[in-house]
């Protein structure tokens, strides 16, 4: 009896309905079709909302279709939305419960033009305790003494949200004459604390000073994912900037893209990634204002859209449609010039259903760009990866030990995290470890 049951379970009808997701996303308008137990039985389908989808080009009859197991099941998306379907053997017997999205096909203008980044955080970051030389040649760390840890951010001095490293020290020079200690509001991994820190004068500047460290926001050169021309949406590196100093991400107050020009690259290597080199200016050739760093990539609003006019929208790939095989990516090498070079994609996350990094491995492929890169390098990431006319994703990580070689993220995800998209039921709450964030991001931006 044993064995007749496991026969059954490993039987290539068994086994194909294993094989069918229990969550499943359709694109309005393109219908898909499924292989069920491959045997000549009746079941029933049942949808526990109307209107979503057509079954066999039919329309549900008391909220039900019945389908002959034998042949190919077609489904039909129908409007937006999500349903449950219920599959039972002669409507009796369960076989199997999906999930289903129908979401529109969206479609976006691909980057690959290089960018100044520029960033300011919410408070300042302690990135380091400073050693405070006081009367004797004594050395302090009262901020430490008084429990402020690297990678905790300072929000408030005194009581005022704090804007810059240059108001931090005003404020505890104001504190310490008027003969008080310092109070600071600190963020720590999204939980306030509250201390109070003794300011001490330092014999080598003659200042009051607490002993820390701090920074203010960041800047760099990377790469434009896409933007979207009805909302004027853009996304940019396909993963969150941490703080190289205290790997926690930043969180961003305000900040801006500029055009950047690509004046030298370093060509990778095995053991080092290599980098691009640009130069911009602050406040020239501002392209977007940056609102949000998430988990896969900076989302922001472009403000110059005639900067960025020209270029064809192209759909974005639901992660499922993305295969191993040849595709493109677009970047800047030299100049401000975005150029297409080949690429093969060696590995697809198929069980990826959730969001999450690392979803496409890659290969350089294309000759120009090894012999002028050596592959992936710092400076790259974001660059949109295309496939069958279809943007599937942005480079976001290079080999340490071969550059040639690199992950990516699926541009699924990154239009949801621009709620370009929505998020299935869930998902939105599914947070990527912040040690994570900052071990994937470590090597490049």
């Amino acid at each position: 009896m044993a064995a007749a049951v496991l026969l059954a379970a490993l039987s290539p009808p068994v086994q194909s309905l294993a094989r069918l997701p229990r969550e499943m996303r359709l694109l309005l308008g393109e219908e898909e079709r499924f292989s069920l137990l491959g045997l000549p039985l009746t079941a029933v389908v049942r949808s526990d909302r109307e209107g979503v989808l057509r079954i066999n080009d039919a329309e549900a009859t008391g909220g039900r279709w019945t389908v002959n197991l034998g042949r190919p099941v077609a489904v039909q998306p129908v409007s937006p939305g999500r349903c449950r379907l219920d599959l039972t053997l002669f409507g009796i017997l369960p076989l199997r419960r999906l999930a289903v999205e129908v979401v529109p096909r969206l479609e976006v203008v691909p980057g690959g033009h290089s960018i100044g980044i520029l960033v300011r955080t919410r408070g300042v970051a302690v990135v380091g305790h400073a050693p405070v030389e006081v009367a004797g040649g004594q050395v302090r760390y009262p901020a430490r003494e008084a429990g402020v840890r690297v990678g905790d951010v300072i929000l408030k001095v005194d009581g005022a949200e704090v804007k810059s490293t240059q108001h931090v020290t005003f404020l505890v020079n104001r504190c310490a004459r008027e003969g008080r200690r310092v109070p600071l509001e600190i963020s720590r991994g999204g939980v306030i604390h509250h201390v109070e820190v003794e300011p001490l004068l330092s014999e080598h500047d003659r200042i009051y000073q607490i002993g820390l460290y701090v920074r203010d926001g960041a800047a760099g050169v990377g790469t434009l994912t896409f933007y979207d021309p009805r909302s004027s949406v853009f996304m940019a590196l396909g993963h969150i900037i941490a703080d190289a100093a205290t790997d926690q991400p930043l969180e961003v107050d305000d900040g801006c893209v500029v055009r950047a020009t690509v004046v030298r690259v370093r060509a990778g290597r095995r053991g080092d990634p290599g980098e691009k080199e640009g130069t911009f200016v602050e406040d020239r050739d501002v392209l977007g204002r940056i609102t949000a760093n998430t988990r896969f990539g900076l989302v922001g609003v472009v403000t110059d859209p005639q900067a960025l006019e020209g270029g064809e929208t192209v759909p974005v790939a639901l992660a499922r449609e993305v295969v191993v095989g040849p595709a493109e990516i677009l970047t800047v090498v030299e100049g401000t010039k975005v150029e297409r070079f080949r690429v093969e994609i060696t590995r697809v996350d198929t069980a990826q259903t959730t969001p999450a990094p690392k979803g496409i491995t890659l290969r350089i492929t294309d000759p120009s760009l090894l012999e002028s890169t050596g592959g992936i390098v710092q400076g790259m990431s974001g660059s949109p990866i295309l496939q069958n006319g279809k943007l599937i994703g942005a480079v976001t990580h290079v080999f340490v030990n071969d550059p040639t070689r690199g992950y990516g993220v699926f541009a699924e995800w990154m239009v949801r995290e621009a709620d370009l998209l929505a998020w299935p039921a869930g998902q939105e709450a599914d947070p990527w470890p912040v040690a994570a964030q900052a071990a994937f991001l470590s090597v490049d931006w």
